[in-house]
């Protein structure tokens, strides 16, 4: 009785190859052919969209195409993002193709592409909130912003991040500049709050400064005194600065009437028995420091010129 015959030989015969080759082989080819096309459509999409960013560049700065010269800048500053983006495509996909798909291993290839795809999404979406940044405009160079926990004026919006000159900060109580620089990634203003301290319509921000007095102080006096010497430091400017405020607040559903013309002294029950007697003003955001300095001395001397009518902590009960 003949032996059965095994797979390897079976394989060898002439009609079992044939039939494989009409079954796999034509299939395996067609796909790798599809592949092929498929890459190479896709790198041809990639090099014309950068030669098409290069010509509308050439032809926004040669008047060929009616452009206002107020955004010819801006718009060559686009057409430039949007080429590195493409570029930074066409990398990925190189690599996607001619490295990581030629590997065996299928989860290291996939492994690998997610991580590419992480590496090719931060910038795209850094790019977005560039693109997000010059329409919006929830800041500019030269504003003054927080964006969560770093605050700081805008020196600089590139394509992929901005950067900030950070004040106050970790080292200091005031708004001192820190001497540190700020950077962070523009798909950030995509996902978080940002604080403009610039706005142009009122860039102005409310300040107050804060002393604690007995109750038996002469609450009349103090506020009468707190008012005449910030009024004497700021007033003219802040009327004026408040008159634009309401114009603002009249055109929304805010109550403009409760924004007073004059710098204002409020009390304020504390848990320590005392009393905070506390003025609030406006003030440019960069001048917030320099303008408390100049009042502090001048209200403590005003206030303590009466010491009968004003009574500040003394000793152990500060």
């Amino acid at each position: 009785m003949a032996m059965a015959e095994t797979a390897e030989e079976i394989s060898k015969k002439p009609e079992v190859r044939q039939a494989l080759s009409q079954t796999s082989g034509p299939k395996a080819g067609t796909e790798k052919v599809k592949a092929a096309t498929k890459d190479k459509f896709w790198f041809i999409t990639h090099a014309l969209l950068i030669v098409g960013c290069a010509v509308l560049y050439y032809l926004v700065g040669s008047k060929l195409i009616p452009v206002p010269q107020n955004t010819v800048d801006l718009s060559r500053r686009f057409l430039r993002g949007a080429a590195l983006i493409v570029i930074v495509l066409a990398i990925a996909k190189a690599i996607s193709i001619y490295a990581i798909g030629r590997l065996d291993d299928a989860a290291t290839r996939f492994t690998l592409r997610r991580i590419e795809h992480l590496a090719v999404q931060t910038p795209m979406t850094s790019f977005l909130g560039w693109i997000y940044i010059l329409i919006r405009r929830p800041y500019q160079v030269g504003d003054r912003i927080q964006i969560e926990d770093a605050t700081g004026d805008v020196i600089d919006v590139s394509y992929f991040d901005t950067t900030l000159w950070e004040f106050g900060g970790k080292y200091l109580s005031t708004d001192h500049p820190s001497g540190r620089i700020i950077k962070f990634p523009n798909s950030k203003v995509l996902s978080v709050m940002v604080f403009n301290y610039s706005w142009p319509l009122f860039p102005y921000i409310w300040n107050e400064i804060k002393f604690y007095i007995a109750y038996d102080s002469d609450l009349e006096f103090v506020s009468r005194t707190m008012q005449k010497i910030t009024e004497e430091e700021i007033g003219e400017e802040m009327m004026e600065r408040v008159a634009m405020f309401r114009e603002l607040l009249a055109k929304t559903p805010v109550d403009e009437l409760e924004v007073r013309e004059r710098p204002r002294v409020i009390f304020r029950v504390n848990e320590n028995t005392w009393l905070e007697a506390i003025v609030r003003y406006l003030v440019p955001p960069r001048e917030a420091g320099s303008i408390k300095t100049r009042l502090l001395p001048k209200l403590l001397a005003a206030l303590n010129a009466a010491p009968e009518k004003t009574k500040f902590p003394k000793g152990d009960a500060r």
